[in-house]
């Protein structure tokens, strides 16, 4: 069994600046590095010499790296590039552009001292944390990125480096610390990875444990459920059950309090001339609000899913696009060229209420929390579900009257969303072949 603990640390103030020191310096590695890989993989496409701005030098193909992505170090694994055994090839493996980035860490700390007081497991973590930026990037993801200072913010520890004793943790390079320990370890499970992180309220360690010897959640098996409960996502009331219940919607970021408190705290940042200490405090401040609505909606959604996974074996939720939802409106062009109003006014209104009720974070939390409960957790497709008639199972556009519904068929009249719930929850039963009485 594999779980993930989250505590809040309590360094003091030597320990403090030397953990923000550390994040300075393994930012500026991970631009450096990434800023290596972009220059060998260009370096393969040029013809002719050509002269290294960095290093002053010319440099003609011949001598370019035989690795792609890098120019630094032996290329070679071992060997030197030479057959170990009469009869092999002519040439042994080639190392990876994150291998050859790794052992020039030695380098590094040479020219460089001060990273010698980062613990060597943490600096070894930058070359691949670029390179599985790299791994992303070549299965759709965007193209790497370099790392400004509110991008960066965290680091990690090999296995077996951290020791966790009571209210303290041990942390390589860096000593023993206190923390806030909400959450005893079980016995028997190995302390992993551990997450350095650093939020606007200050210090958190996200520790990995893992025992072998428990196995995984249960899964229930379809044939087993009994009982299944449908959502419907809203924005007037946060979620629409199947069983006619509702569950309001705060709107931490979007009730008129916040938003005026988040405006005067903005326009006090805007005031403040650029790079002075008095701007730096402003936006802190907002950014210490922001982290403060986080932190209320991330535990009113644990409540609310715990609530929904408790009402039934399964939970039935609609598959949707929020990325797509909060896109844009398209432009309108009048037939001379000019731009006509398309909305998007009222439509970035909209967006602001779906990313504060996050729908995404609560289905997330719900199919955790049902798989830590053995339970199971659907996901339906959402076309449909608020313009079909629960009763006559009529499609029509028309029934669909803002939050009433009334069916053009057969008269059908009851609040829409809750109509949406009761459809997710038979689609879902429909699409998974479910033995529900």
């Amino acid at each position: 069994m594999l779980l993930s603990y989250k505590y809040k640390l309590r360094p003091n103030n030597q320990q403090s600046t030397k953990l923000s020191g550390w994040l300075d310096m393994l930012r500026a590695a991970y631009n450096w590095n990434l800023r290596d890989r972009i220059d060998g993989w260009h370096q393969q496409f040029l013809w002719g010499d050509y002269c290294d701005f960095k290093t002053r030098v010319e440099v003609t193909p011949l001598t370019c790296s035989l690795v792609k992505g890098t120019q630094l170090e032996n290329p070679w694994k071992d060997g030197g590039g030479k057959a170990k055994k009469e009869g092999d090839k002519n040439k042994s493996p080639k190392r990876s552009a994150s291998l050859m980035q790794d052992a020039n860490l030695i380098n590094l700390k040479t020219s460089r001292p001060w990273y010698q007081g980062i613990d060597c497991d943490v600096l070894q973590s930058i070359p691949a944390r670029v390179n599985e930026a790299f791994n992303k990037f070549f299965k759709g993801a965007g193209f790497p990125k370099f790392k400004r200072r509110h991008d960066f913010k965290s680091f990690a520890y090999k296995p077996g480096r951290v020791k966790i004793k009571g209210g303290k943790i041990y942390l390589p390079k860096i000593g023993w610390m206190r923390f806030f320990n909400s959450r005893t370890i079980p016995e028997g499970f190995d302390i992993r990875t551990v997450t350095i992180r650093q939020k606007a309220d200050g210090w958190y360690v996200s520790v990995r444990i893992e025992d072998k010897n428990i196995p995984d959640f249960p899964v229930i098996p379809d044939s087993e459920i009994k009982s299944i409960i449908g959502c419907d996502m809203g924005l007037i009331k946060l979620v629409y059950l199947s069983n006619d219940d509702t569950i309001n919607n705060p709107r931490f970021s979007t009730n008129k309090h916040t938003k005026r408190l988040t405006r005067v705290r903005q326009r006090r940042v805007s005031r403040k001339q650029k790079g002075s200490k008095k701007r730096s405090k402003a936006q802190n401040k907002v950014t210490a609000l922001h982290h403060k609505i986080q932190q209320k909606r991330e535990a009113y959604q644990w409540r609310v899913a715990n609530k929904i996974v408790s009402l039934a074996d399964a939970v039935a939720v609609e598959d949707l696009q929020v990325k797509n939802m909060m896109k844009r409106c398209k432009p309108v062009k009048s037939a001379t060229g000019r731009f006509l109003p398309n909305n998007q006014a009222a439509k970035r209104g909209l967006n602001s209420s779906i990313a504060d009720a996050s729908w995404y974070s609560l289905t997330q939390k719900l199919e955790y929390l049902a798989a830590k409960s053995g339970k199971r957790l659907y996901r339906v497709n959402p076309q449909y579900t608020s313009q079909t008639c629960s009763k006559c199972k009529n499609i029509d556009q028309e029934s669909r009257n803002g939050e009433k519904f009334i069916c053009t068929n057969c008269g059908h009249i009851d609040d829409a969303n809750l109509q949406a719930a009761r459809n997710v929850r038979t689609k879902a039963i429909d699409s998974y072949r479910l033995t529900i009485v």
